[in-house]
């Protein structure tokens, strides 16, 4: 399985054989169910679609309701596409858990970033702004300063930073390295951090060699 949909716990620490303390982030990953598989002759590409986290049924429309009905489960909250996966090995309505994962294994992380509003420069591209400044500057501390030029372009280049909407975007963290996988509890730990806050959704991919 190329992957599974998880839950952002919280982060805690471990300490490694050499006795350092490794800071880490505790997912609950899965169980998720496969709601669809997708082949190449029907979709044009092959792929398993995993579902993850109880809907209640009257939040559910019936479009979404009736797809999880021929998987035999109830409405879900998240589903995902997993491509590059053996879906020889999976079936409609089996269900993936954390056991795909192993110690020491690499994994990618993909979730939403905490949302911090709308914010300034300084805040939002690290900004030095005006700390030392003498002669009257007492309300130029924090701002962006001058955005263009004069008669020509006589426009704002796209992409100028500028004040605005901070965080919540998808981010995706590579490479971390599986601490820990606890089956009975459906838990899997990562060293480093994830994005999002704590009970966001997330995706973990595994790394092939």
């Amino acid at each position: 399985m190329a992957g599974i949909i998880g839950k952002k716990i919280g982060m805690t620490s471990v300490f490694s054989v050499e006795g350092k303390n490794i800071p880490c982030t505790v997912i609950e990953a899965g169980p998720c169910v496969v709601t669809q598989v997708k082949t190449q002759e029907k979709e044009g590409y092959d792929a398993l679609q995993l579902a993850y986290g109880d809907k209640k049924e009257k939040r559910a429309t019936k479009a979404e309701f009736g797809h999880f009905k021929k998987a035999g489960t109830t409405p879900k909250r998240e589903v995902v596409e997993f491509k590059n996966t053996y879906k020889e090995a999976y079936n409609l309505g089996d269900s993936v858990t954390v056991n795909i994962f192993h110690e020491l294994d690499y994994v990618d992380v993909v979730g939403i970033s905490k949302g911090k509003g709308f914010q300034g420069v300084v805040k939002r591209h690290n900004f030095r702004g005006v700390n030392d400044a003498t002669h009257g500057q007492h309300n130029r501390l924090r701002a962006p300063g001058s955005i263009g030029a004069s008669s020509w372009p006589s426009r704002v280049f796209k992409g100028m930073r500028m004040a605005g909407r901070t965080g919540n975007e998808t981010v995706t963290i590579e490479n971390l390295m599986v601490m820990k996988v606890i089956p009975e509890k459906n838990l899997i730990v990562v060293k480093g951090s994830v994005p999002g806050a704590k009970g966001s959704y997330l995706i973990i991919r595994k790394q092939w060699n």
